[in-house]
């Protein structure tokens, strides 16, 4: 096996695909052990070889995912040039509206009201966590809790653990704004479409829900911005208005950066006002992860959700899960909002360390 390309389709078919997606759990099981397509993928740029991101091109080009591994791989060897065209062309840029659930309780949290910087915006779909419904399901049968945008075509399901805090309406947004290398346009039939063949072939309530979103997107287009996302983030915190609270987040984002790359990220949003939220892989952060108060079970793909650098909960990828730390004694929601039974503490809130605006 190659020790980097097939590492990589072996990995991602043990930690990501693995109950998820038995179609791409398959074929990166056999790309790992497969010379002649390995050997195609070592031709593109490193960042280019991603499973998901070639499965997506197949898909998107109208290829076979779902019909085993001879048909997949017969079928992109014969359009070679077309898949690695639309590789070079493309990014893994997945907008799982579902992170909403477990970013909501944190921006909360926060003083209101809020101006929403997302970095790796994709189409923007995350920057409506006002727009859209919640339902959070506790370990206990029948604790189940609903709220949200009345009429949303979206309900963003989440099951929780340990004291989550979940507040009784939804945070006040008043301006929000995104940064994307490649910023994906809702009203863009073609951009889309990429965005559907992001979705795995088995997760159909994934796709609907992001048909959901995109509709949500629509009747506002969002504002994104192209560019490097430590001059753009400070460009953008500088156009927040005046009275709004500056809240910077992302998702799965610093990943595809290098390690340098992200320490001077960090280093670029400690030095900014208002709050910083991230949502990534356990090491992406080396901060963060020292921080965590216990350690995720093994192989379980979890993110580590943290406040100005401070973990919070460990959350699943697609936002289907929240698993919270203990209570932060410094979480104070803003006035008028009240827990929700049966979720998080009620009492003991103080105020947050950083400033607001």
């Amino acid at each position: 096996m190659n020790s980097t390309t097939g590492g990589l389709y072996q990995a991602f078919a043990e930690r990501e695909a693995r109950g998820n997606s038995a179609s791409y759990q398959e074929l990166a099981e056999r790309v790992a052990e497969d010379a002649g397509l390995r050997a195609l993928l070592d031709g593109l740029p490193a960042a280019k070889r991603q499973p998901n991101l070639l499965f997506s091109a197949v898909r998107h080009l109208g290829g076979p995912v779902k019909d085993g591994y001879p048909a997949f791989r017969d079928w992109t060897v014969a359009h070679w040039d077309e898949v690695a065209a639309t590789t070079l062309e493309r990014r893994t840029q997945t907008n799982e509206a579902g992170r909403c659930a477990t970013l909501l309780p944190l921006l909360a949290a926060l003083p209101q009201p809020l101006a929403l910087i997302e970095v790796g915006a994709s189409a923007g779909l995350c920057l409506y966590p006002d727009r859209y419904r919640y339902q959070y399901v506790g370990e206990v049968e029948g604790s189940a809790e609903e709220f949200g945008a009345e009429g949303s075509p979206v309900t963003l399901e989440c099951a929780v653990r340990g004291p989550v805090p979940l507040w009784d309406r939804l945070p006040e947004v008043v301006w929000r704004a995104g940064i994307d290398l490649n910023p994906l346009d809702v009203r863009d039939e073609e951009d889309m479409r990429w965005l559907e063949s992001l979705v795995w072939p088995e997760q159909t309530h994934r796709l609907e829900r992001l048909r959901g979103a995109v509709q949500v997107a629509r009747a506002e287009p969002p504002y994104l911005v192209r560019g490097d996302l430590n001059a753009t983030v400070r460009e953008l915190v500088a156009q927040v208005p005046a009275g709004a609270t500056p809240v910077v987040f992302h998702s799965a984002v610093l990943a595809y950066l290098s390690p340098e790359a992200r320490e001077e990220f960090a280093a670029t949003m400690r030095g900014l006002p208002g709050h910083w939220i991230s949502n990534e892989a356990l090491s992406v952060l080396p901060v963060v992860e020292r921080r965590l108060p216990r350690p995720a079970p093994a192989g379980s793909g979890l993110f580590a959700l943290a406040l100005d650098e401070r973990p919070v909960a460990f959350t699943g990828p697609h936002g289907q899960s929240l698993d919270w730390f203990e209570p932060l004694d410094e979480f104070r929601p803003h006035d008028g909002f009240e827990p929700l039974d049966g979720f998080g503490p009620r009492d003991g809130f103080g105020p947050l360390e950083r400033s607001g605006a």
